[in-house]
């Protein structure tokens, strides 16, 4: 007789990944399932949030997720424990949470089983020790969850109204866009100003004439590309015994040029001089180890070093994390929790990579004790970092089973967690004083080179170095100038974010937590306020308008110190057993108040009107910024009796539009480059009296429109007032409703003559949906019912 399932444990996680790779550890007592993620929320339609009675929330079974939770119901009616081991984060515990709710499993069957690592020995400790829910942990999930749908759900119906619709904000994802939006405004106010420097190159080799050979050398390499490397210019450098210099005194004070006037008054004093080593100071430095990471240094540095988002990183570390099948060893977790701010590491994890440090790179890699990081105050101190779970699994063992992305980020997380268990690098940093006299006084050149004496922890994780290396030399040393030059520069603005710096910011103001980063960037990027170009963040026109109203009414949403108080009091949630009503009622007295002024003030972003710096061509009235479903663009002030107008760069500069060799084909006028929501195209110049519009492929080529949808003669089964026309798709013709988008009827083409018949006999189009089914093959078959044993 086989055995009942009855006193089995279920075991609940978010993964099947996750399922599979527990389930090989744990035994035939228990019955892994997965969740696939969240089973309950608030639904998608009406804000659900009962302000006016304790902020209730109602919630229901996401759409999609019925058959997994009928699943599920069905094995906990079965279960003897509920085994609730979900992520250790937030939204892990509220999963289990809402998994507890629904199920039905009485309370005190009910167990919470978390863990940093998929490992056997950690999964068993686990479950021998399972405890219960942490409802703090699930209040703090709660709050933030019922703050994002209150200023979602309020705030997007204003924008929808006053700039454009299908808009939307969010508590956190609009303060980022702000972020990138003050950036572009300061890199747009930034002035350049001019100053001078005059480098040289200097040799110990007084024998020889390398002037010609570096210019040569530096003006353009064997393929006749232009710009040397400074990894190439520093091996000529060494070669040649020269090195670089820049001027850094002129007599006893600080050198400084800030026109070409200045500079070759210099430039000619030193041109003719003679060079000799004042001084030469040399001294020991050290490089210490970075800590290992955590979510947002693991973020940084894959797009750094790997060139991947923030989003792909995280998904290539859940794969790491939920387990990698690894042969004959079987299913592996291969890295702790990838959402974590803790840089804590286990009594166990130090002492496994010292013993590795110890045996594979020596015991001069292998510091006298332990290092310890600290991590910040808001951290989880239960949390660790990211890291392997198994040291000795190195990277190249294992480079079989994983894809390159997979191996790529492994092999970071593996090198950075032994790196910081290692000796510093030691360094020589030699400095070098140049003195020459000149006809206007003595001028003293500078440079510093550094050479590795001991590379310690840069054994396993590489340090770019720009400085170059110098060769030996002594003071009173007399040198040969192989170059001098005055060379003109400018200031640069400030650098636009990248992904990696815009995750640095994000963590440093504290504006959500690291396992929200990705989805933030993610976020804006999807609602067109930001753009990402050649991997920088731009603000759009669109983003500008909605941060310049959001901070205009809701200064609090939009204060950066606001947000980081938020996060903070969810934190007191979570961890100082803070109420989560009080803060929600602290919070929405203010916003209140906010929304409805802007409700009543708040005006139309098309109706507001900048004046510009340029006249209309057709009328000579001032034009001025308007914005539009596309952006800000240029309008004359007469219209609508003027109605010229023109498209403008991200600068405000008026764009001319461009003539192109192609004819308008509904009026054979030429057509013109213009540039949209979807990118260039192609306007006919008449427009608006001739509106046709040409798409442009990936070559800058029109592309043919599509050919006019052609009548049937068959009425639409469906809204009876349409007509069943053939129109083209990329997967060929179809029969579709006149009536599109209102009705959405489609058929297949095969049927065509089939229907002109039926037709032609009076037996189309059908009364009912039913009876049309029929006719066209579509009636669903009944499943079979199995018979009763």
């Amino acid at each position: 007789m086989a055995k009942s399932n009855s006193h089995k444990s279920l075991v609940i996680v978010e993964s099947p990944a996750k399922a599979r790779t527990i389930n090989k550890y744990l035994g035939p007592d228990f019955e892994v399932k997965a969740s696939m993620g969240h089973v309950r929320d608030l639904p998608s339609k009406g804000i659900n949030v009962d302000i006016e009675n304790g902020f209730e929330p109602t919630y229901e079974v996401m759409p999609g997720k019925k058959r997994t939770v009928t699943g599920l119901q069905a094995a906990a009616k079965k279960c003897d424990k509920l085994l609730l081991a979900t992520d250790l984060d937030r939204e892990g515990e509220a999963i289990a949470w809402h998994l507890a709710q629904i199920l039905g499993v009485p309370e005190e069957r009910v167990y919470r089983v978390i863990f940093n690592a998929i490992t056997k020995s950690t999964i068993r400790q686990a479950f021998a020790e399972p405890g219960r829910l942490d409802m703090d942990k699930v209040m703090a999930q709660q709050a933030r969850r019922i703050l994002d749908r209150i200023v979602g759900y309020q705030i997007s119906p204003l924008l929808w109204k006053k700039v454009a619709g299908g808009l939307s904000a969010g508590r956190v994802q609009s303060v980022a866009v702000k972020i990138i939006v003050d950036k572009e405004r300061e890199i747009r106010a930034f002035e350049p100003e001019e100053y001078w420097l005059i480098p040289a190159v200097f040799t110990t080799d007084l024998q020889s004439s390398y002037g010609q050979d570096w210019l040569d050398f530096i003006g353009a390499d064997a393929e006749g590309n232009k710009a040397r490397s400074v990894a190439e210019q520093g091996k000529w450098l060494l070669k040649h015994n020269a090195f670089k210099a820049e001027l850094c005194k002129v007599g006893d004070e600080k050198f400084k040029a800030s026109n070409e006037e200045q500079a070759h008054r210099l430039y000619d004093a030193l041109k003719q001089a003679q060079f000799k080593i004042a001084d030469v100071d040399t001294k020991e430095s050290v490089s210490q180890p970075s800590a290992p990471f955590i979510t947002s240094t693991l973020q940084q540095a894959a797009a750094n070093r790997l060139g991947f988002t923030a989003k792909r990183s995280m998904a290539i570390a859940q794969q790491l994390y939920e387990g990698i099948d690894l042969g004959s060893m079987g299913s592996l977790g291969l890295i702790t929790y990838m959402r974590t701010d803790s840089t804590h590491l286990s009594g166990e994890a130090v002492s496994d990579a010292r013993n590795h440090v110890s045996a594979h790179f020596g015991p001069e890699y292998l510091p006298g004790k332990a290092r310890v990081y600290a991590s910040k105050k808001t951290a989880q101190q239960a949390h660790e970092a990211i890291r392997p779970t198994d040291v000795d699994l190195t990277p190249q063992d294992i480079r079989s089973f994983l894809s390159d992305e997979q191996f790529k980020l492994y092999d970071l997380i593996w090198r950075r967690f032994m790196a910081c268990q290692m000796t510093p690098a030691k360094w020589n940093v030699t400095t070098l004083n140049i003195l020459a006299d000149t006809s206007i006084g003595p001028c003293s050149y500078r440079t510093t080179g550094r050479t590795l004496e001991f590379d310690g922890f840069s054994k396993v994780w590489s340090i770019s170095s720009s400085e170059q290396r110098l060769p030996p030399v002594k003071a009173g040393q007399e040198l040969a100038v192989v170059d001098v030059r005055a060379e003109q520069h400018f200031t640069k603005p400030p650098a636009r974010y990248t992904e990696a710096g815009l995750v640095k910011a994000l963590e440093k103001e504290g504006i959500g937590r690291p396992s929200t980063y990705a989805a933030i960037i993610s976020t804006i990027q999807d609602r067109r306020y930001v753009e990402q170009r050649e991997k920088k963040f731009f603000a759009t026109d669109l983003g500008e308008v909605v941060t310049d109203k959001l901070e205009e009414y809701f200064p609090r949403i939009m204060d950066i110190a606001f947000t980081r108080y938020m996060e903070e009091q969810l934190d007191k949630i979570e961890e100082q057993h803070v109420g989560w009503l009080g803060v929600l009622k602290d919070f929405y007295g203010p916003f209140k108040e906010s929304l409805e002024t802007a409700q009543k003030e708040m005006k139309h972003a098309k109706a507001e009107v900048t004046p510009s710096e340029y006249e209309c061509p057709e009328c000579d009235r001032q034009m001025y910024y308007r914005f539009g479903k596309n952006g800000r663009f240029l309008s004359c002030s007469g219209y609508p009796e003027c109605k010229f107008a023109s498209p403008c760069d991200k600068d405000g500069k008026m764009v001319e539009e461009k003539l192109s060799e192609h004819k308008c084909p509904a009026c054979d006028k030429p057509m013109v480059h213009k540039t949209g929501r979807f990118g260039p195209f192609l306007g006919c110049s008449d427009y608006p009296q001739c509106k046709t519009t040409l798409r442009l492929d990936k070559q800058g080529n029109p592309v043919a429109p599509k050919p006019p949808a052609e009548p049937t003669g068959l009425k639409c089964y469906k809204c009876k007032d349409g007509e069943l026309l053939i129109r083209q798709s990329k997967r060929g013709p179809f029969l579709g409703c006149s009536r599109f988008p209102k009705c959405r009827t489609i058929v297949s083409i095969k049927e065509l003559d089939h229907l002109r018949q039926l037709q032609a006999d009076g037996q189309w189009p059908p009364q009912t949906t039913e009876q049309a089914d029929e006719i066209l093959g579509r009636k669903k078959k009944k499943k079979p019912v199995a018979a009763k044993k």
